[in-house]
């Protein structure tokens, strides 16, 4: 039950909510905390705020206030890798990554939790590389009081799939890389390739432990690639050969070395001619040469994903197209933008 007190008849008596206040383009948040003890120096303020009276709330036996409905519904939002770490702040929180990873999110069932009124939870994008402390989601109770029936139900959603974000933490890989090409196995042209695939694994927490160069060569290529796995790399980077003209013979190198799943093609741009293979489970990554000029590819979408133990389908790269267009931003600030992120 919510009674209406004018806030000059309300003196001594302690807020049951937050009070925000908004300043446009300078601040935005609590002017007064809840159990705030009102004064009679603070009405002029909250006249200012457009509040005119205080409200007196009961809690009922089947309501739950909305800072303690933003607390359930967070314990059952956080999956592995998810928490919080403040209290509630005009109702809502705010729920963060506790380790370095891969944000997962169950899209399907974030749709159901959203669509229970009177609650909501809003997240980033699933997929998405989070640091530790980093804001993945918040949730909150919209009105002031709540029925139990209904967060009870929000909650159920979130149980079901053992919370709704989660953080995967991505493993440390030993890589290999196998550079092709005739001209720069022949030394014709120096290598660029090796730097970048270098610095993009050592961003993600990995390390390379061995380059082979190899001409356009079917057998050597394989040659190669069996020989990083005898020397014990987990993850396996090619680079050049995967496009469709004869001497590109990269893919070929790859199944000759004993792959039995090859996916070839990938619905992003840049990155069309991606192959993802595995050798007894060790995944082989077949890049294309646009990595050579664009900053980010359709690797740098698959690759965390393979780090963190996700299942990489020919689904899963055909949704990829949904999202998967670079614009090609004069100054990139990938990941803060839309490549990759459609669902």
């Amino acid at each position: 039950m919510i009674k209406k007190i004018p806030f000059d008849q309300a003196l001594g008596q302690a807020l049951s909510h937050d009070i925000t206040e908004i300043r446009p383009g300078q601040f935005k948040g609590a002017a007064f905390k809840k159990g705030h003890i009102i004064s009679e120096c603070d009405c002029a303020h909250f006249k200012r705020l457009g509040k005119e009276n205080f409200y007196e709330i009961s809690i009922e036996e089947d309501e739950y206030h909305e800072n303690d409905a933003a607390e359930i519904l967070s314990r059952a939002l956080c999956g592995e890798g998810v928490s919080w770490f403040e209290p509630p702040h005009e109702g809502k929180i705010v729920l963060r990554a506790k380790t370095d990873g891969l944000l997962k999110i169950n899209v399907e069932s974030l749709t159901r939790f959203n669509l229970i009124p009177e609650v909501m939870c809003a997240t980033l994008h699933g997929n998405t590389l989070v640091k530790k402390g980093e804001m993945v989601a918040a949730t909150r109770a919209i009105p002031l009081v709540v029925k139990k029936s209904v967060v009870h139900q929000a909650v159920k959603v979130a149980r079901e799939v053992t919370g709704i974000a989660s953080v995967k933490p991505l493993r440390h890989a030993k890589a290999g890389l196998v550079i092709t090409g005739n001209e720069v196995y022949e030394g014709l042209i120096k290598d660029r390739f090796e730097p970048i695939l270098r610095e993009k694994l050592k961003n993600l927490g990995s390390e390379v432990i061995h380059v082979s160069f190899t001409p356009d060569d079917t057998e050597a290529i394989a040659a190669h690639i069996k020989d990083l796995l005898a020397r014990g790399a987990d993850l396996i980077l090619t680079s050049g050969g995967m496009s469709v003209d004869p001497d590109d013979v990269t893919r070929e190198g790859i199944r000759k070395a004993g792959a039995d799943r090859l996916l070839y093609g990938s619905a992003v741009l840049p990155g069309a001619m991606f192959m993802v293979a595995f050798i007894n489970d060790v995944p082989v990554l077949g890049t294309p040469a646009c990595g050579l000029f664009h900053k980010v590819t359709v690797l740098d979408l698959i690759l965390p994903r393979i780090l963190a133990g996700d299942t990489i389908t020919e689904k899963e790269i055909a949704n990829l197209g949904h999202g998967g267009l670079c614009m090609n931003c004069r100054t990139c600030i990938y990941p803060r933008c839309a490549f990759g992120k459609g669902s």
